[in-house]
């Protein structure tokens, strides 16, 4: 099966989505645990950044970066006629 351009757009736009959203997870669960110790002074609602990342705050951005991803992914859908439409 031949892709045509509108297949390969497609897929493009889905991997970029993708690989931004990975970088955000990267970012969020490697780059601040690395600089931990660094980022104690900076305080985030009374707490220390880092404490607060592990805490709740990593968390919550997982659960924003799949709500993104399947919003993202549904109007992609959509824009592009491969939606599942209502059953």
């Amino acid at each position: 099966m031949q892709l045509t351009e509108k297949h390969k757009e497609y897929w493009q736009k889905n991997l970029r989505m993708t690989g931004f959203l990975l970088a955000v997870w990267f970012i969020v669960t490697f780059v601040i645990a690395y600089f931990a110790r660094d980022l104690q002074t900076v305080t985030f609602i009374g707490f220390p950044i880092p404490f607060y990342m592990a805490a709740q705050g990593s968390l919550a951005i997982y659960v924003a970066i799949i709500w993104y991803y399947a919003h993202y992914m549904n109007k992609l859908d959509q824009e592009y006629g491969v939606h599942e439409g209502d059953e």
